[in-house]
C-alpha cells in the first residue's frame, strides 16, 4: 500500500462505520488520506466493489474522490481523498438542512453511464427485497398499527417497484452520518448506489428528518423542494413509504429510523 501513499507516519482508526474492516485516517508526506478495506474472503466486499464502480463518474464536489484501490495479501483496499466536515444535524431549524437538500439535488444531476445504469437498477433490487417479505406475517416485533394493517401495508407495499423505474443516480442511504457538512455538504460511503426514479434519495432522507423531530406533514414539504419528489405520484410515496416499513420493521425493528418510517406510512395511509 505505501506505494501508493509513500510512508504512513499515522494511522488513525475511524470512529464510525460498520461496513469496513479497516477505517482510518492514514497521515502521509503528501497529505492525509482515508483508506478503508476489507478481506477480499468477506459477503461485504461486494459493497467495496461498488464504490469503486461510482467512482468514475461522480463529482469531486458531491464525494469524495476515490484515489486508488488496490488488492493484495487477501485484503481490498481504497484510498479516498480526506475531506473534513461533521454529520448532518436534520433536527428542526438546523443549518445544515438547506446544505443537505443541496447535496441531494446535486447527486440527481448527476449523468450515469447507460452501460452501467442498467446493472444497477433500483426497481429490481427492491422487487428481491421484497419477494420474500411481501407475503410474510408481520415480525413479532411489529407495532400493534403495523399487524392491524398488516393487509393495507401489504397491498401497497407490492406496488412499489412499478414506480421506481428511472435513470437518475440514487445513494439509497442518505443518513446523517453519510453526509459531511462544512462549507457545502459532500456525501460518502457508495457501496449500495443504484439508478431510479429522482423521488427515492429525498424520501429517504424525508425518514431520516421524521426521525430527527421533524412531522411527517413537515418532512414532506421539505421533500417537495426537491424536482423529483414535488414530480412524484402520491401513489409511489405511498408505495414506497408501506415497503420500506414492511422491510425495516423485520430487520431493524427498534430503532429510530423504523419508527420514522412507521410514522411516515400511517401518514400516506390515513
Amino acid at each position: 500500500m505505501e506505494e501508493r501513499t509513500g510512508p504512513v507516519l499515522k494511522a488513525e482508526s475511524a470512529t464510525s462505520g460498520r461496513n469496513s474492516e479497516l477505517a482510518a485516517t492514514l497521515r502521509t508526506p503528501q497529505g492525509p488520506i482515508f483508506c478503508k478495506g476489507i478481506t477480499t474472503a468477506s459477503s461485504l466486499s461486494v459493497m467495496h466493489h461498488n464504490e469503486i464502480s461510482a467512482s468514475p463518474f461522480l463529482p469531486g464536489e458531491i464525494a469524495p474522490r476515490l484515489l486508488w484501490h488496490v488488492e493484495t495479501g487477501g485484503w481490498l483496499l481504497l484510498g479516498f481523498e480526506h475531506v473534513t466536515g461533521q454529520h448532518a444535524n436534520l433536527t428542526p431549524g438546523s443549518p445544515d438542512i438547506p446544505l443537505v437538500a443541496d447535496a441531494v439535488n446535486a447527486i440527481a444531476r448527476v449523468p450515469v453511464p447507460s452501460e452501467t445504469a442498467g446493472r444497477r437498477a433500483m426497481a429490481a433490487q427492491w422487487t428481491r427485497a421484497l419477494k420474500s417479505e411481501i407475503h410474510a406475517d408481520p415480525p413479532e416485533k411489529a407495532s400493534a398499527w403495523s399487524t392491524d394493517n398488516a393487509d393495507k401495508l401489504t397491498h401497497w407495499a407490492a406496488r412499489a417497484p412499478e414506480h421506481m423505474d428511472g435513470t437518475t443516480l440514487i445513494h439509497t442511504d442518505l443518513n446523517p452520518a453519510n453526509f459531511l457538512v462544512a462549507d457545502t455538504t459532500r456525501v460518502i460511503d457508495w457501496a449500495w448506489w443504484r439508478t431510479g426514479a429522482a423521488w427515492i434519495d429525498p424520501a429517504f432522507v424525508l425518514i431520516r428528518l421524521i426521525a430527527a423531530g421533524h412531522t411527517p406533514a413537515q418532512a414532506e414539504e421539505w421533500a417537495n423542494r426537491t424536482p423529483g419528489f414535488q414530480a412524484a405520484s402520491p401513489d409511489a410515496l405511498t408505495a414506497f413509504a408501506a415497503s420500506v416499513l414492511r422491510l425495516w420493521e423485520r430487520k431493524f425493528a427498534t430503532t429510530d429510523a423504523t419508527a420514522a418510517a412507521r410514522a411516515w406510512a400511517r401518514h400516506r395511509l390515513g
